[in-house]
């Protein structure tokens, strides 16, 4: 995990600053900085002012800024745009960027953009925008240099020379056949070490296919597995569609992570800390009802198998309440553990991104929190209700109140361990992922489970 430098924030303070007195300057200094600085500035700042600096810059700045933005600030910024100058920075981009970009514009603007195109471009973004995003076709790009099996080795370096500015990164060259299926790969280190004058099906390799449908994953794979340059893309007869970059395989297996990470935390991807926090308790929310779902039938389970207690006099009635509480300890266990893996993993995760910056530590740890305990708000009330219905066929009674305020206290409780332990061990210079995880869901689980128990028990008397 690498901090942020004390330079990228006192960059970002300075971009803050121009913004509030000069938002010319601030599109000036979003100009001469690296794009992905400019993409993490903008979605630090207010809508209109994020819109109104983009609106300054070139079409060349704004479509590299594109480029590393969160989907929620492209769409923001695309949804703004003007059919004209979205088209500008559309040619600007390599057609796979581009293809995305215009996934996030209304489908009328993206109609009027592609019938301003050129047909050759226009035809290429129609088939892409027409592949599954998480398809290999959804991915690739659609330049690529290609050359026959004929030509030597000086003819093909001259060709490349001339399409260099129309292909993206080093992808090398693909050797097609006369109905354009891939039958060799030319790396750069291949034409640079084999005299020119060689005939290029002498010095090729073979090359590695994958279908257009098949899975971005399986694309992935298959780079990372044999250490590929480039991944030829083909349709259903075999001619080459496109091409997918070893970059392109780093991104696929990084947003499949993530999504595989938010998946087990019950969220969504993307920079979590960063989302208004009602947005946020809405993405969570619904792991938390499965929970509270799962508790209640778990009560009423233990109910069944235990029986009534004894209720003899006030002892017996002390005892009953007792065991009633202790049916729902399954359910606060759960609830509490979940709310503290979600919150300790977005931080954890934003920690080692580099998303959370040190000047956002505090505000990130609010908001986290208020995100915590308006959970344990929503699932008290709902523990109330169910808790209620369950032992005495009523919405509302002292028992549910009891266990429903106990459950928001317990919950809100883990959600500040959850929030707090990733944010100490960065302090004291210790791996967040190694404590936070059983340390956290230990102490959580013992402190919780205490926490409901002393609580409910106190307001049932």
């Amino acid at each position: 995990m690498v901090p942020n430098s004390p330079d990228e924030d006192q960059s970002r303070e300075r971009f803050e600053e121009l913004l509030s007195s000069s938002q010319e300057h601030a599109a000036d200094m979003l100009q001469a900085a690296h794009p992905a600085d400019g993409a993490a500035w903008l979605l630090d700042i207010d809508e209109d002012d994020a819109w109104r600096v983009f609106s300054m810059l070139d079409a060349d700045c704004q479509a590299r800024i594109l480029e590393y933005a969160e989907d929620e600030l492209t769409s923001h910024l695309v949804g703004r745009m003007s059919t004209p100058d979205l088209r500008e920075v559309v040619e600007e981009m390599p057609t796979d960027e581009a293809a995305d970009l215009l996934g996030e514009a209304d489908d009328r603007v993206t109609q009027d953009v592609l019938a301003a195109l050129d047909d050759k471009t226009a035809e290429e973004l129609r088939q892409l925008i027409s592949y599954d995003p998480d398809s290999a076709g959804g991915v690739m790009a659609t330049e690529v240099i290609t050359v026959s099996p004929e030509m030597r080795v000086g003819d093909v370096v001259k060709q490349i020379k001339k399409q260099s500015e129309e292909v993206e990164g080093d992808l090398g060259t693909f050797v097609v056949d006369e109905e354009n299926r891939p039958v060799g790969y030319l790396s750069d280190r291949d034409l640079l070490t084999n005299n020119i004058h060689e005939l290029v099906e002498d010095v090729m390799v073979d090359p590695f296919v994958i279908e257009v449908h098949n899975d971005q994953e399986d694309a992935a794979r298959l780079i990372e597995r044999y250490g590929l340059q480039a991944l030829a893309v083909t349709n259903a007869n075999g001619a080459l569609v496109g091409v997918i970059s070893a970059e392109d395989a780093s991104e696929i297996r990084e947003v499949e992570a993530d999504e595989d990470i938010a998946r087990m935390a019950g969220t969504s991807t993307g920079q979590q800390t960063r989302l208004p926090i009602l947005r946020r308790v809405r993405q969570r929310m619904p792991l938390m009802m499965l929970t509270v779902i799962g508790g209640v039938v778990s009560a009423k389970i233990l109910a069944y198998f235990t029986g009534g207690s004894p209720n003899a006099g006030a002892a017996g009635e002390g005892i009953a309440q007792t065991s009633d509480i202790l049916r729902y300890l399954p359910l606060i266990i759960g609830l509490a553990g979940n709310v503290g893996v979600q919150s300790s993993t977005i931080l954890i995760r934003g920690l080692a991104t580099g998303e959370i910056e040190k000047s956002r530590e505090w505000r990130v740890l609010g908001g986290e929190i208020g995100v915590g305990v308006t959970i344990g708000l929503l699932c008290g009330i709902v523990v109330m209700v169910a808790s209620s219905l369950l032992e005495l066929g009523s919405p509302m009674s002292t028992f549910g109140f009891s266990v429903g305020a106990a459950t928001t206290l317990a919950v809100g409780w883990a959600a500040l361990l959850g929030c707090v332990t990733p944010m100490g061990c960065r302090s004291l210079g210790v791996d967040p992922a190694i404590v936070a995880g059983p340390f956290l869901i230990s102490f959580s689980d013992v402190t919780g489970s205490v926490i409901y128990i002393l609580i409910a028990s106190a307001l049932l008397l």
